[in-house]
C-alpha cells in the first residue's frame, strides 16, 4: 500500500485524547500546585508548545541535512519527516497565545516582561534589547514563519515530482530545486533557532544564560524527533504500510538515536562541567536551583537520556528488533519531554512566586524556600494527559499530511538506492 488512509478508528482515539489533553489542561488552570497567577496551566502550555513544535521543525532540518549530504537511504521514509514538519503551522498559532498572554498580561512566565522590575535590575535592563515583548514577538512570527515558508516550498517541490515526474531527460529539476531550497534552510535554520530558543526557554531564567543552551535543545529535538520517527514507522508497518522499509533501515535510525543521545550528553555534561568549575553566581544558579530542589528529575533526566539508551541501543542486533527499538524510543521520547519540564518549571516558578511575593499576595513559598509542588516537582497526571493530548494533536496533523501524498516517493532519483538499502557488513 503506498497511500495512507486516515481511518475513522484512528480519528476518533486522536480527538478522543486532544479532548483528554484539553480537560486536564483546563484543569491545571484551577490546580495550580500552590503557585500563583496560573503559573502551572501556562507551564504546561509553552512546555508542549515548545516541544512538539521544535520536533517540527528539526524534523524539517533532518530532511535538509540529509538532502543536502547526497544521502539516498532515508527516500522511503521521508514522507513521515515532510508529515511531522506540517506541525510548524499549528505550531505557530499555539505560540501566538502565549504572545497574547505577554501583552494582555495573562501570565508571568518571563521575568522580563515587567517594566518596573527591568528598571530596578542592571542584568535585566542589560539584556533588554533582546528580552523585550516587541522581539519576542515578531521574532517568533518570522523565524516560525521562514520555517514554514521553507517546509511548504519543500514539501510542495516533492509532492510535484511525484506527480509531474522528474528524470535524466529533464535534469532531474525537482530534485535540483529541492537540494537547494534544503542547503539554503540549514544555516537559517541554525541560527534562528537559537534565537528563538533563547527567548521561549532559556529567558525563563532571566538572569542566566549559556552559550551552549541552543546546541543542547537542539539536539534534545533532535533525538525526541527521531525516537517518534522510530515508534511511527512501527506502528505504520504493523498495518500494512512501508513494506520496503527493513531492518537495515531500522539499524540506521537506531544508530541515529544512540548517536545523538551521546552528543545531547555531551553537551549536557560540558555545560554542566564548564559551568561547574568556572563556579560563577549568575552560572552556577541554573544548576544550583534544580540540582538542589528537583534532584530526582535532574538525575532521572540523565538517566532516561544517557544510561538508558547507551545500553540499550549500543548492542547491533537491539537496533534491529522492533519491540526493543519501540520501547527504548518511547521511554527516551518521554526522557526528552521531562528534558524540557526540567527546562521551564524551575524558572517560570521562581518568577511567579517572586511577582506575587512582590505584589503583597500572601504565598507560603515566597521566602523562596521552594517544596514540593504537583506539576513542577514531579509531572502529575494532568502534565501527562496534557502531553498525550498535544501528541494527539501532532499525530492528526501528521495523518492528515500523510494522507495527501504517496507514501514512497516514486519518482525521487534515490528511490531504488533506498530500496536496496543494506548494512554491510552485517550478519544475524
Amino acid at each position: 500500500m503506498n497511500q495512507f488512509t486516515f481511518e475513522a478508528r484512528q480519528k476518533t482515539v486522536l480527538i478522543g485524547f486532544m479532548i483528554l489533553g484539553l480537560l486536564c489542561l483546563g484543569i491545571s488552570f484551577f490546580a495550580d500546585g500552590g503557585v500563583p497567577f496560573h503559573t502551572r496551566f501556562w507551564t504546561n502550555y509553552l512546555h508542549n508548545t515548545v516541544f512538539f513544535t521544535g520536533i517540527a521543525f528539526m524534523s524539517l532540518f533532518i530532511l535538509s541535512a540529509f538532502t543536502t549530504a547526497w544521502a539516498g537511504w532515508y527516500v522511503n521514509m521521508k514522507r513521515v519527516w515532510e508529515a511531522f514538519s506540517s506541525f510548524m503551522i499549528p505550531g505557530l498559532i499555539l505560540l501566538l497565545v502565549v504572545i497574547i498572554g505577554i501583552w494582555g498580561h495573562f501570565h508571568h512566565l518571563y521575568h522580563w516582561t515587567d517594566a518596573e522590575d527591568v528598571a530596578k535590575d542592571p542584568i535585566l535592563s542589560g539584556k533588554s534589547g533582546f528580552l523585550n515583548k516587541t522581539w519576542y514577538t515578531f521574532g517568533t512570527l518570522v523565524i516560525v514563519g521562514l520555517w514554514i515558508f521553507f517546509y511548504q516550498r519543500i514539501r510542495s517541490l516533492s509532492v510535484a515530482e511525484d506527480k509531474e515526474g522528474s528524470g535524466l531527460k529533464d535534469g532531474f529539476k525537482h530534485h535540483k530545486k529541492i537540494r537547494i531550497w534544503s542547503a539554503a534552510f540549514l544555516p537559517i535554520a541554525g541560527f534562528s533557532s537559537a534565537a528563538v530558543i533563547w527567548q521561549w526557554v532559556m529567558s525563563l531564567d532571566a538572569h542566566w544564560y549559556s552559550t551552549l543552551f541552543a546546541w543542547y535543545t537542539g539536539a534534545s529535538w533532535f533525538v525526541a524527533a527521531m525516537a517518534l520517527t522510530i515508534m511511527l514507522m512501527i506502528y505504520l508497518k504493523g498495518k500494512g504500510y512501508f513494506t520496503n522499509i527493513t531492518a537495515d533501515h531500522f539499524h540506521d535510525l537506531g544508530k541515529f538515536l544512540f548517536g545523538f543521545s551521546i552528543f545531547w550528553t555531551y553537551l549536557w555534561f560540558s555545560q554542566f562541567m564548564l559551568i561547574w568549575y568556572g563556579n560563577i553566581g549568575e552560572e552556577t544558579v541554573y544548576f544550583q536551583e534544580r540540582m538542589q530542589h528537583y534532584p530526582f528529575l535532574f538525575w532521572a533526566n540523565l538517566g532516561l537520556n544517557f544510561i538508558l539508551p547507551f545500553f540499550v541501543l549500543m548492542r547491533n542486533d537491539t537496533k534491529r528488533k522492533y519491540g526493543t527499538m519501540f520501547t527504548a524510543s518511547l521511554l527516551v521520547f518521554i526522557g526528552h519531554w521531562l528534558d524540557f519540564f526540567l527546562m521551564i518549571k524551575p524558572g517560570a516558578r521562581h518568577t511567579a512566586l517572586e511577582a506575587a511575593h512582590h505584589a503583597g499576595e500572601h504565598v507560603d513559598e515566597a521566602d523562596h524556600s521552594i517544596g514540593f509542588a504537583m506539576g513542577f516537582t514531579i509531572p502529575g497526571l494532568l502534565e501527562f494527559g496534557i502531553m498525550l493530548g498535544f501528541l494527539a494533536g501532532f499525530l492528526y496533523m501528521v495523518f492528515t499530511t500523510l494522507s495527501k501524498a504517496q507514501l514512497v516517493p516514486t519518482n525521487d532519483p534515490y528511490v531504488g538506492e533506498a530500496g536496496h538499502h543494506h548494512v554491510w557488513p552485517y550478519v544475524d
